[in-house]
């Protein structure tokens, strides 16, 4: 469905009582100090070599001719160098895609150009996206409606908190947990940050939550599934031990078949078998939202959120190096911006085939592409 720009803003105006309540709220989840006894004591890894050339607005909404709403999610397609990317329909934290008939799954080819877009009323904070090996696309929706929310927006209780499996022209596949429903699997999902599927198998993985971490019924796991939507198992609990998260924020498969998370709040990466079991750790990424990993297992990180007061001395930044040995090889600083004196960085991370890199813009808004010169 197609709106008009002054419709779509129309759409996601809401009293500003509930603009300022869901600012508040989501300011107090970001920024709380994290880290581990472990991940405190690593010295800041702040500079390196940076080889790329940065292009800022790379990818056009240009279908529905509408801004970019916060964007969290990028991936690459199976062909190697078309990019995907979900963002939230409106321009602020809140109310993301509550309210509108806009679409927050969007397909552009090498240019930037927006090939197709699609799940328009879907969502309510679509967040990770993930391309499967048949080119499937996978999307997660992080949070469900507030009760302020659902005063405002009455109808919009039934949808959230789920992860959705699309074919590539936009048909729905498969739906994981209950929407509009927070809870644990088999029958729901607790606000679903990011998904991968196992490349050999076709099993599901799926990173929860993006709860307030002060919670103290904070959920911090892996939900998994065989590609039939079958539920399987859990992988890990909340805490700061080898093996749980907080705020598990972004998954991927290296090429051993090992499960790689960027566990943002405890400021690591951690690595675990398939089955869950506890391999080891990288410390020198940051507090890692994205993550990316090519072909020759080298890994791509985005760091949106360190500063003074959640992990001291270190930057916000693109942090790329090896899992073999998790060192920092590359730094590519964060974006000036008048509105932040840490300046802003993409949370989500991906590489196509020919080594560029892209971010999505959660604060700046959009796509950011890194072209390796």
């Amino acid at each position: 469905m197609k709106m008009s720009v002054s419709g779509f803003v129309r759409s996601w105006l809401v009293p500003l009582s509930v603009v300022w309540f869901a600012l508040q709220v989501s300011s107090v989840h970001a920024q709380q100090p994290g880290g581990t006894p472990q991940t405190d004591k690593v010295q800041p890894v702040n500079s390196g070599p940076n080889p790329y050339r940065v292009i800022r607005d790379w990818a056009q909404l240009n279908i529905e001719a509408r801004p970019w709403g916060g964007s969290n999610g990028v991936a690459i397609d199976r062909d190697g160098k078309s990019v995907w990317a979900t963002d939230r329909c409106s321009p602020g934290i809140a109310p993301g895609c509550l309210g509108t008939q806009a679409n927050p799954v969007h397909h552009f080819d090498e240019s930037g150009k927006e090939i197709r877009s699609f799940g328009g009323g879907m969502f309510v904070w679509p967040h990770g996206i993930h391309v499967d090996r048949d080119g499937n696309v996978w999307v997660t929706d992080a949070r469900a409606a507030s009760p302020d929310e659902l005063v405002k927006f009455p109808r919009e209780g039934n949808k959230g908190s789920v992860v959705v499996k699309f074919s590539p022209e936009g048909s729905v596949l498969m739906t994981l947990g209950k929407p509009g429903v927070r809870g644990n699997p088999p029958d729901a999902l607790t606000d679903p940050t990011d998904v991968v599927t196992d490349p050999e198998n076709g099993d599901v993985y799926v990173a929860e939550s993006h709860t307030n971490v002060t919670d103290p019924n904070l959920v911090g796991r892996i939900s998994v599934f065989d590609k039939t939507g079958k539920f399987k198992r859990v992988i890990g609990k909340t805490g700061t031990g080898p093996g749980e998260f907080r705020t598990p924020h972004a998954l991927e498969f290296d090429s051993q078949g090992r499960l790689i998370v960027a566990d943002r709040h405890n400021h690591r990466i951690v690595i675990l078998t398939k089955e869950g079991n506890f391999i080891g750790e990288h410390d020198d990424f940051g507090r890692s939202s994205g993550l990316a990993i090519d072909r020759n297992d080298i890994i791509y990180t985005a760091d949106s959120e360190s500063n003074a007061k959640v992990h001291p001395g270190w930057l916000r930044g693109i942090r790329i190096g090896s899992l073999k040995d998790g060192k920092v090889t590359v730094f590519i600083p964060p974006h000036a911006t008048p509105n932040s004196p840490d300046g802003a960085m993409g949370e989500g991370i991906a590489v196509d085939a020919a080594g560029n890199v892209y971010s999505a813009e959660a604060q700046l808004r959009g796509v950011t592409k890194f072209v390796r010169d």
